[in-house]
């Protein structure tokens, strides 16, 4: 099917129901609350009824953003959420291709599973099949860029403004690290036809994002750089497990580690970093590489995981301590491609 009959197909199904309610998945980030407020103002500007329902809270950092004030916390408003989604007419699965992936929200999505789904994402797996409308795409940089195409299909001139191209821009640049990686043909030029179509203040957004940093925030990552990174340089690797006792000595807050796990890889011979988080009975994994090393091959495999080539998230249910255990046992079959300069 082309991108036209796509991004036809995404508006004309939106246009069918009236109560929609966006869905992200659990520890939503920039770019699924990026992606999810861009389709709920274009909602809105199509005379729908939209919400958005997140599984638990969303960085604070990300708190100044348009609309953000709309968004429902499920773990924080169950009730509400729950009459919402029973309410709902349309489903819209945004940055997440896999139900389980909305953590407490996902037994309540099961139970309603004749509600009809859409989805708009970026990572491989997706079971097509599930939805009425879908819009499944790998080789983009974000869940964001791919609503700002549904939306420049529909027509800039008419949704496009600057909440919603601010929406776009927080989505594109947080999951491309300021468009350093994750960087595909179309990423630029429709990045630049939103500036050009709008007055958004890029230097505004970059320095809502990134120049917002708690002292504590900056301690902990003074911290984990120095006292916590380990390098492996057999296996050009590093990683850096952080303890919920280590985090909370720092009056942690959820967003804090965000781009820790990308540090490691300014060393010039790293090829793969890891960051190991200790999270209520779990172990999250977020993995960064340079060049073609899949890190979304190796959490597939070993991690209970996925994302993209360079980018990719894993769970363990372990102790800290027996993760970091079974990654340094399992990089012995990566060591050729972790070491090959060509790769």
């Amino acid at each position: 099917m082309s991108k036209e009959l796509i991004y036809n197909s995404i508006i004309t199904t939106l246009k069918e129901y009236r109560k929609i309610v966006i869905v992200t998945h659990v520890n939503p980030d920039g770019d699924a609350i990026g992606s999810s407020l861009a389709l709920y103002l274009f909602a809105k500007k199509l005379g729908l009824e939209p919400k958005v329902i997140v599984p638990n809270d969303f960085p604070k950092y990300l708190a100044w953003m348009p609309s953000a004030q709309d968004i429902v916390v499920f773990d924080k408003n169950t009730e509400e959420a729950v009459r919402i989604m029973s309410e709902a007419e349309l489903f819209c699965y945004l940055d997440f291709n896999e139900p389980s992936r909305t953590g407490l929200m996902h037994n309540e999505l099961c139970h309603l599973n004749k509600t009809p789904r859409l989805l708009i994402d970026h990572h491989i797996g997706a079971d097509k099949s599930q939805f009425v409308a879908c819009y499944s795409e790998t080789e983009i940089s974000s869940t964001a860029e791919m609503v700002a195409e549904v939306i420049k299909y529909h027509g800039f001139d008419e949704c496009l403004d600057n909440d919603i191209a601010t929406n776009i821009i927080v989505g594109m640049i947080t999951d491309t690290g300021t468009f350093s990686h994750s960087i595909f043909k179309n990423t630029f030029s429709i990045f630049g036809e939103i500036l050009s179509a709008t007055t958004v203040n890029y230097k505004k957004i970059h320095q809502n994002i990134y120049d917002t940093s708690t002292e504590d925030r900056l301690r902990l990552l003074g911290y984990l750089i120095n006292d916590k990174m380990v390098i492996l340089n057999e296996y050009n690797t590093a990683f850096i497990p952080v303890s919920r006792t280590e985090l909370e000595s720092f009056n942690y807050q959820n967003g804090d580690t965000e781009g820790v796990v990308n540090y490691p890889l300014s060393i010039s011979n790293i090829k793969m970093s890891v960051l190991l988080t200790e999270k209520q009975g779990a172990i999250r994994l977020s993995f960064r590489s340079k060049d073609d090393f899949s890190v979304n091959d190796l959490a597939r495999k070993h991690f209970n995981g996925g994302g993209h080539l360079n980018a990719a998230g894993g769970t363990l249910t372990c102790s800290l301590e027996e993760a970091v255990d079974k990654l340094i046992s399992i990089l012995p079959e990566y060591k050729d491609l972790l070491n090959n300069e060509n790769n």
